[in-house]
């Protein structure tokens, strides 16, 4: 019998005749939308609902986002260019290399370099924890002086239930298109693809990837410049799923019985009506949405209000279908021998209306408490043809075991901090305030210093003089001065309630840094304990 550590049998309920084996519940829910006209390649907004999807954080074999998207550059119809993987994912949810997780998810920016060479996940997060070879983790530069990024991911605050996460990317024209590239003859573009949020306590733009982070493997691929998001469109028909890689299950079957299963508690937001709205308003924008106006001003124009033009935007529109490939299996199967549950007999896909996808849930499977739908833990496999999963009551004679049995909190041994570099880029010129300490609503403490914008270690890696990075430094300081951190820049939901930032990750820029400075965390680290009195 294998059992995963968050998973407990008690050793008295193991029947002689049971086998138990450690599994897992996996796959996607996918939400189709009708496609939208190409024009559309300024990038995208939406909201989506966040929430706690396990009563209990399982250990860092979890990884599953909530409903997101995947931004990849518009190459047109060339199929061999298609197969060149580069894009903007990432969103809520928990990944293997989390470190101080809980139950509310995190937001990651997960940019992709080409074919996963590097990827970014926000300012100082990228592909592994080793500063010599960096990954990505130069991958984003910082442009908010009001939200400061934990490099473990964006902390929303602790106990959202289905309240809406607003966010969405634009390009903007803060850098200069260049012909040579890291002193190659390969181009580089000018889009600097920027997160802007739209929640309860905050509003606007974050940060954003670098063009270097995209062109970069046209240094040693020279065949494939001008292919990736410094410089292409991007494709509006993006897939809206969610991605879950591994629920914890256990299975047992006994001599002549049918398979059971039993997994981990999984919840769905639901409301009074027993629904679940879970995403909300996908935009499509037009470049003309937001660039042409930051163009003027940065040219010396009038002053840009930030404030994104849906006049050049196109709303998504769902049927109201929905599919699953959700699966039970354990470890050894495999992939085309996994049992599918029946995800029809759980919830059917609806849209309230052409804008807004949700389930409604069958009230004989699903029980709902406390604002939360619960999916059943007990599972049966059909005995006929290619295995089914379906809700079913325990066979408590024949699986006592899985009865007793419980998804515990993982206990695992205290997380390793993470730690920058103290030499280089990271301290030359290095930061003209702080340090500065948060405490997390996840348990973590992150230690963080104010650096002159062009000076942060992110640009210092961006392939960019001097030069390049004061004209940069420019117009960043006109987006301090005039844009505010509570006023609309996305256009907002038309239902629900906005989720919040963790308020340990909103922050005030020191007196003198309050306009061409920003934040970057240099250390996060569990919070020591307290001494009780």
């Amino acid at each position: 019998m294998r059992v995963h550590p968050c998973v407990r049998l008690l050793p008295f309920a193991v029947a002689a005749a049971l086998s138990a084996q450690e599994g897992q519940m996996d796959g996607y829910l996918g939400a189709p939308q009708e496609r939208v006209d190409e024009s559309y390649g300024g990038g995208y907004s939406m909201h989506v609902a966040a929430w706690p999807l396990l009563a209990a954080y399982p250990g860092n074999r979890f990884q599953t986002g909530l409903f997101g998207t995947w931004m990849h550059a518009n190459v047109g119809d060339d199929k061999e260019k298609q197969k060149l993987y580069s894009d903007i994912e990432g969103g809520l949810g928990w990944w293997r290399d989390t470190r101080f997780a809980t139950t509310t998810p995190k937001f990651i920016m997960g940019g992709v370099a080409l074919d996963f060479s590097m990827w970014a996940n926000g300012p100082g997060a990228g592909k592994g924890r080793d500063w010599s070879k960096p990954l990505g983790k130069y991958g984003v530069a910082q442009l908010s002086p009001f939200v400061v990024w934990p490099p473990d991911g964006l902390n929303l605050k602790q106990g959202v239930r289905g309240e809406l996460f607003g966010y969405g990317y634009l390009p903007l024209p803060l850098a200069e298109a260049k012909q040579t590239t890291a002193g190659k003859d390969v181009p580089t573009g000018d889009q600097c693809w920027t997160l802007f949020l739209d929640t309860d306590n905050f509003k606007g733009p974050v940060a954003f990837f670098t063009p270097f982070f995209f062109s970069e493997a046209t240094v040693e691929k020279p065949q494939h410049a001008g292919l990736f998001l410094d410089s292409r469109p991007a494709n509006p028909n993006r897939a809206l799923q969610m991605e879950t890689q591994y629920v914890p299950a256990v299975l047992a079957k006994g001599e002549g019985t049918a398979t059971q299963a039993r997994t981990a508690s999984v919840r769905f937001p639901v409301g009074a009506d027993g629904r679940s709205t879970l995403v909300h308003r996908i935009r499509s924008y037009r470049t003309e949405a937001l660039w042409p106006a930051l163009r003027e001003w940065f040219d010396g124009g009038a002053i840009a209000s930030g404030r994104i033009d849906e006049a050049q935007s196109v709303l998504h529109t769902f049927a109201g279908k929905g599919w699953s490939t959700w699966r039970i299996h354990d470890q050894d199967v495999k992939k085309e021998d996994r049992g599918t549950v029946v995800w029809q007999s759980l919830a059917e896909s609806i849209a309230d209306d052409p804008h807004t996808f949700g389930y409604r849930w069958n009230a004989t499977s699903i029980s709902i408490e406390a604002g939360l739908a619960h999916l059943p833990q007990w599972w049966a496999a059909s005995a006929d043809g290619k295995v089914k999963w379906s809700a079913a009551p325990p066979d408590v004679s024949k699986h006592a075991s899985l009865v007793s049995l419980s998804f515990e909190e993982a206990r695992e041994s205290d997380p390793e901090p993470y730690v920058t570099p103290d030499d280089g880029c990271w301290q030359t010129p290095g930061p003209v305030a702080g340090p500065f300490r948060s405490e997390l609503g996840d348990g973590s403490v992150i230690t963080y210093s104010w650096w002159r914008f062009a000076d942060q270690p992110a640009l210092q890696n961006a392939d960019m003089s001097k030069e390049e990075r004061e004209r940069m430094q420019q117009r960043v300081e006109l987006l301090h001065r005039h844009w505010a951190k509570d006023r609309s820049y996305l256009p907002g939901a038309a239902i629900g309630a906005l989720a919040a930032l963790d308020p340990g990750v909103l922050v005030t820029p020191p007196k003198g840094c309050e306009v061409g400075y920003v934040p970057i965390v240099t250390r996060q680290e569990k919070q020591p304990a307290r001494r009780s009195r």
